[in-house]
């Protein structure tokens, strides 16, 4: 089968054809208290009126009237009466759950030469996956693709295309979410693309656009290994060196949208150039291309892949095993400057980059260590490697997120 035709069906669900159509918004409109009950409902699963009423603030009488049109259009179902115990006990309460074949969200990770693609549940769990090979990084070209992928994905099942309207795109660089512009992806070497605009478009979709690592942030906030966390950071490792933030329970972007970009934090002022311009960046020592340059260069070998380097530092190669160390505590150094920063509750360190962690380990840890200050020293770090399909999964995430809760 050809890459670009592969396509895994994981499940395929049932079909409702008594719903009313996914485009009917009155249940989500109906008052801040449904959508509120509804994301609560997505991110921490089944819970009773009364601990939902108890978590928003609410009244269980507001919660009840607020979910009511939830349930009447499918989005919401009770589940059987639990019997309640303890002093002042009522009648069985009746968990509230979400339904999450109501509606579909299609994510999809742009790469340098593939794209990624995914179709997830309201739950966000993956029901499909799909691969296309980029000819090329032109945009027409790649806009061509993203709505043959999504295409691929629709056909998947009868079910998926009828309630199917929005899609989540994960880009590299600097990206405004709000209007949907790539302003720049040095992997695809755009700049000041209108990406939503051009997507929604050539698919006919919703279209969110997103940074991915924020994007990755977002699935892993509301539906991983961040749920439930006040505060978190995940430190992406493989290409570039991102980092998504959580603070107070909400993702930061700050007023540029740029804020967590601790790829481009200079650890060298020596050191390397970057690509953004400055030097001695992160990015610029840990990246995967700078870390091929430079095994390279302490090879002698010009024809080295990042698999030979990693090869020849496991096999001890004192000169690539320095850069591999190098490569290291620079991470260290960047992820210490996010604990002493902002004091997140544990870091979660993943990245394609993280097949060859047992080079970087223990270098990451020691530069940490060195550069924390304080109390920040003792803040976990979770190794957490997940694949492409994951990056796709955060840009459906974001396309759920901005479906319960919109920008503005």
């Amino acid at each position: 089968m050809n890459r670009n035709q592969y396509l895994t069906k994981l499940i395929i669900p049932p079909s409702f054809p008594d719903m009313v159509p996914v485009d009917d918004d009155v249940a989500l409109a109906a008052s801040p208290a449904a959508a509120a009950i509804l994301t609560a409902l997505v991110t921490a699963g089944p819970q009773s009126r009364v601990s939902l009423a108890r978590k928003l603030g609410l009244s269980s009488a507001a919660v009840t009237k607020a979910a009511r049109p939830l349930i009447d259009a499918g989005y919401l179902a009770e589940l059987g009466a639990t019997e309640r115990t303890g002093p002042g006990a009522g009648r069985p309460a009746s968990p509230l759950t979400v339904h999450p074949d109501r509606e579909f969200f299609v994510g999809v990770k742009l790469t340098g030469d593939e794209l990624i693609g995914v179709v997830c549940d309201l739950t966000a769990q993956i029901r499909a996956v799909a691969h296309r090979t980029l000819a090329s990084q032109a945009v027409d070209d790649v806009l061509t693709e993203i709505a043959a992928i999504t295409g691929d994905l629709l056909d998947g099942a009868p079910d998926y295309r009828s309630r199917t309207r929005r899609l989540g795109l994960a880009v590299s660089g600097d990206v405004d979410r709000e209007t949907g512009h790539v302003r720049y992806s040095p992997f695809l070497h755009w700049h000041d693309v209108a990406l939503a605009k051009l997507a929604a478009a050539a698919t006919g979709l919703q279209v969110t656009v997103e940074n991915d690592v924020k994007a990755l942030t977002t699935a892993e906030h509301w539906f991983g290994e961040g749920a439930g966390a006040d505060s978190f950071a995940l430190v992406t490792v493989g290409s570039g060196i991102g980092c998504g933030l959580v603070v107070n329970g909400r993702p930061v972007s700050g007023s540029h949208g740029v804020a967590g970009e601790i790829g481009h934090l200079s650890v060298d002022a020596t050191g390397p150039a970057c690509h953004c311009g400055s030097r001695g960046c992160v990015e610029a020592i840990a990246g995967t291309e700078p870390i091929v340059a430079a095994a390279r260069a302490a090879a002698g070998r010009t024809d080295l892949s990042i698999s030979d380097a990693v090869e020849l530092a496991r096999s001890g190669d004192p000169a690539v095993v320095t850069v591999f160390a190098r490569a290291g505590e620079a991470i260290g150094l960047a992820i210490a400057a996010v604990a002493n920063l902002v004091g997140p509750a544990r870091i979660v360190v993943s990245g394609e980059g993280l097949a060859a962690y047992d080079l970087f380990e223990p270098h990451i840890r020691a530069g940490f260590e060195r550069q924390a200050f304080g109390a920040a020293a003792d803040c976990p770090l979770s190794i957490r490697p997940l694949p492409f399909e994951e990056w796709a999964r955060g840009a459906a995430a974001v396309s759920i997120q901005s479906r319960l809760v919109p920008l503005g």
